[in-house]
């Protein structure tokens, strides 16, 4: 897709990389993230209109530390290109411009008081006292010539620089963290201020662009779209319907493994809201004999995956006019895979039909791949998809069968069903569920002793899990009030036979993660 403006950012491993493309994003002007290996060609055929250089865990002075392939202040000082170093990318500004940098005297992790001490145009509208975000064990010990410091913090007395002349800046802190109460006012000022970007980049914009590319893609070929009953599944459907109208051809595969009611929801927002036709197909059967047994959860994931290619391999070829196959690629998976770390070693096929078979010679349409998921669902609003679609909280390719630790077998699911309706109606009784980004119910592989009435029971455990997130990235547990706690309680397990206790979890991510396999 072609774009008017963008600001590339290269990625030299910060944890908050994605944040600064995010936040560069809602200001209205496209960004991209690049490894800091990007070669000066590539570079120069994008045409940035600024650079932003990512933190990193490194110390720019170590032994290996990532350095760009060439020099990005004398490429981008030629074509007049506006640089912003954060964090690692100030340092890197002070270590290849005639500064230095060493480990800190005393490191900084957490709030600090800006201090403005020049005039920047970064600092349009910032007052000093400005709430920063501070992550660094290195600091400046050197100031490069030519620069002029104009911010300070109390224990990092270099925090931020610049030459006006050459268009660098650099800023110790992360603008792009929500904790940096005037982060993203920075940012628009090195955008518009600096950069001279004018934004308009919104979905509106893209969703005009991107009709207009998958016509000029597709042509009169058939597109398949496997509809998982997802979010990005369902609005890149409605998008390509959108484009090329009867050309799609949606697939719906019910592995035995979704939610209560799940595929007659799909089945029924297609058929009914968008007037789109889809091949239902009930395998539930076929994955779940092949599942019994099985509890090594990656090798639950690999059967899931193989079985799902093979029943969407002979569905496909039902649709002789096919050529392409629509993913739901989004742009952190594609980021994942160009990443200062390199390829990701584990591909999990079942999220996507990437790994179908070379045989089907189908060429990939990708809709989304440049965005992130808060972005397709306002693509989604756009088109039309519903508030209570587009709301809704993730879920994961492989289904409940993460949601069952263990062995799995219908009974499990079907009690693991009940709990999880429970749950989330309960959830959204207390008027939570748009507070919540994520969550659900997990039947453990354990049974407790219990009394209900005058008998003794041995029935399941029920663990609940709701976590707020931003991106998946990290993940706080959220502190459900004790009363709703308590409902739920009550009604899992007076409602749901095979269930007499349940506990909640009150882990964040890191250490543990969201899903429990």
């Amino acid at each position: 897709m072609n774009h008017s403006e963008r600001i590339i950012i290269l990625d030299f491993g910060s944890q908050y990389t994605q944040l600064i493309a995010r936040k560069v994003r809602e200001c209205g002007v496209y960004a991209e993230l690049h490894p800091y290996t990007v070669s000066e060609e590539v570079l120069s055929a994008l045409q940035p209109k600024g650079i932003i250089l990512s933190g990193s865990p490194f110390s720019v002075y170590a032994e290996g530390a990532p350095l760009p392939a060439f020099d990005v202040f004398a490429f981008a000082e030629a074509r007049n290109i506006p640089v912003l170093g954060l964090c690692y990318g100030l340092q890197l500004i002070a270590q290849t411009q005639g500064g230095a940098v060493d480990k800190a005297a005393k490191r900084e992790f957490g709030y600090a008081a800006l201090e403005i001490v020049a005039e920047s145009p970064l600092w349009k509208g910032i007052s000093s006292g400005s709430q920063v975000w501070m992550s660094h064990g290195d600091s400046l010990t050197a100031f490069p010539k030519g620069f002029d410091i104009i911010g300070k913090t109390e224990n990092a007395p270099y925090c931020a620089l610049q030459n006006l002349e050459r268009k660098i800046f650099g800023l110790q802190f992360h603008p792009e963290v929500h904790h940096s109460t005037d982060g993203k006012t920075m940012l628009a000022n090195f955008l518009f201020e600096i950069c001279g970007c004018k934004g308009g980049w919104d979905a509106g914009s893209f969703v005009e662009a991107a009709v207009q590319d998958i016509r000029a893609q597709v042509g009169k070929g058939g597109v398949i779209c496997a509809l998982s009953g997802g979010v990005d599944s369902t609005v890149a459907a409605v998008l390509l319907h959108k484009a090329i109208g009867k050309q799609l051809h949606c697939i719906h595969i019910d592995n035995g493994l979704m939610r209560s009611n799940e595929s007659r929801t799909v089945v029924e927002l297609f058929k009914n809201h968008f007037d789109l036709s889809i091949d239902f197909v009930d395998a539930s059967d076929l994955f779940l004999r092949r599942l019994e047994g099985v509890s090594d959860p990656e090798q639950k994931r690999k059967i899931i995956g193989r079985t799902f290619i093979e029943v969407f391999d002979a569905e496909a070829k039902k649709f002789g006019d096919a050529e392409f196959l629509a993913q739901g690629t989004l742009y952190p998976d594609v980021i994942e895979s160009v990443s200062f770390k390199g390829p990701s070693v584990t591909i999990k096929t079942h999220h996507n039909v990437g790994g179908l078979p070379e045989n089907m010679k189908l060429r990939l349409v990708e809709p989304f791949r440049e965005l992130f998921k808060d972005e397709v669902r306002s693509v989604g609003r756009l088109l039309g998809v519903p508030d209570w679609f587009i709301d809704r909280h993730p879920f994961p390719g492989p289904g409940l069968a993460i949601r069952v630790p263990g062995t799995i077998t219908r009974e499990k699911l079907e009690i693991l069903r009940k709990a999880d309706d429970i749950y989330l109606d309960e959830i959204r009784s207390a008027g939570l569920y748009n507070e919540i980004w994520q969550a659900f119910a997990v039947l453990l592989p354990v049974q407790t002793v219990g009394v209900m009435g005058d008998e003794r029971t041995y029935e399941y455990v029920c663990a609940l899990r709701a976590v707020t997130s931003v991106d998946g990235m990290t993940a706080n547990w959220f502190p459900m009030p004790y009363d709703v706690l308590a409902r739920m309680s009550n009604r899992i397990v007076s409602e749901v036979r095979g269930i007499n206790r349940v506990v909640y979890d009150v882990s964040s991510k890191p250490p543990a993660t969201i899903e429990w396999e």
